[in-house]
């Protein structure tokens, strides 16, 4: 019987009268991951927090040579790092190049070279890590047409590399921004960039906030 089983299935497959697995009806997304560098991450993070599409926003580091950084040691400016943000997105929802145009509208100003507003040092460079050739290709491309379009007055001097290491923050420093909206650094410098991306993508705003990891 085990025998003569198997042969039916055999056949039916062969004539493809057993139709291939599908994933389930519940099956999670197919997501893309990129990390961002613009600045302190409060903001960067917050900013992707609240944009459709995303389905998570890590602040952490990368960029640098040293191991597992702590905040302090990547604040020092000696370790090569950027405080950065891993975007972990839905392309269905929000493509890589809608989300670069908030990066480079929204999150920070690319001109300013190894700052960011009050912040200044290395770590705090505007930078896009890769993970795939595409990616690279069309951030490439985006940087060229913002440079020829002269969208900005000054030089672009964003860092664009292949990503070798995403170190995740301590805890303390995820959702910041969310969870000190009061504190005079977060109201001055990022609170008006979620502000920014309601008013200038409304169709990639949202108030549910997305998840860290």
């Amino acid at each position: 019987m085990r025998v003569l089983m198997r042969s039916v299935v055999g056949i039916a497959l062969a004539t493809g009268l057993i139709a291939a697995s599908r994933p389930s009806v519940g099956a999670p997304p197919k997501t893309e991951t990129i990390v961002f560098a613009g600045g302190c991450f409060w903001g960067v993070q917050s900013v992707f927090q609240h944009t459709k599409g995303v389905v998570s926003a890590t602040s952490g580091y990368a960029g640098g040579t040293v191991a597992k950084p702590s905040y302090e040691d990547v604040s020092s400016g000696q370790t090569g790092h950027a405080e950065s943000v891993k975007v972990v997105f839905d392309p269905s929802q929000v493509s890589y190049e809608e989300l670069l145009k908030i990066f480079f509208s929204v999150v920070h100003d690319p001109t300013e070279l190894n700052r960011q507003g009050p912040d200044v040092g290395t770590q705090y460079r505007s930078a896009v890590f890769y993970l795939t050739d595409a990616q690279k290709q069309a951030t490439e491309a985006y940087i060229a047409q913002l440079t020829s379009s002269h969208a900005y007055k000054q030089p672009i001097v964003t860092q664009v590399a292949k990503l070798k290491e995403f170190y995740r923050a301590e805890s303390y420093h995820q959702n910041y921004a969310e969870l000190h909206p009061d504190q005079p650094y977060i109201a001055i410098n990022d609170a008006p960039k979620v502000e920014h991306l309601k008013k200038s993508f409304p169709q990639f705003y949202t108030d549910k906030l997305a998840s860290h990891e």
